[in-house]
């Protein structure tokens, strides 16, 4: 069973607004990334003079790369489905790995997702 025209423009609605989010998340990302090149004394410098302050310092920017990079996933997941959505729409919501539908209520709350909720299961407990 096909999705109605509805519920498509409902998840494309979904997919760019997850979209949006994203994309804010990562400009903040990069703006906090510009922003730490100051220091919070005043100094022009990115680097801290005190060891601790420069293991503080890496320790940060490496956790801002890590959720850019997860974010960055993110939004190749939603671009990935907004082109299946325009390419297939009647194929959109099918799972990759079954062919079975991915329910409704399941792709209001992931709009990006490839598996249905037993694939995704199956596949979370074999890692």
């Amino acid at each position: 069973m096909a999705y109605t025209t509805e519920q498509l423009e409902h998840l494309e609605a979904r997919l760019l607004q997850e979209r949006r989010r994203v994309l804010r998340k990562l400009a903040r990302f990069g703006e906090d990334f510009l922003d730490s090149d100051k220091g919070s004394d005043g100094d022009l410098s990115a680097f801290s003079f005190h060891m601790a302050d420069q293991g503080t310092d890496a320790m940060e920017r490496e956790k801002a790369f890590l959720f850019a990079s997860e974010e960055g996933r993110m939004l190749s997941a939603i671009d990935a489905a907004l082109r299946r959505l325009y390419r297939t729409p009647s194929e959109f919501g099918m799972c990759a790995s079954c062919g079975a539908e991915i329910g409704f209520v399941r792709l209001d709350a992931i709009p990006h997702a490839e598996l249905c909720i037993d694939c995704k299961t199956m596949e979370e407990t074999l890692t």
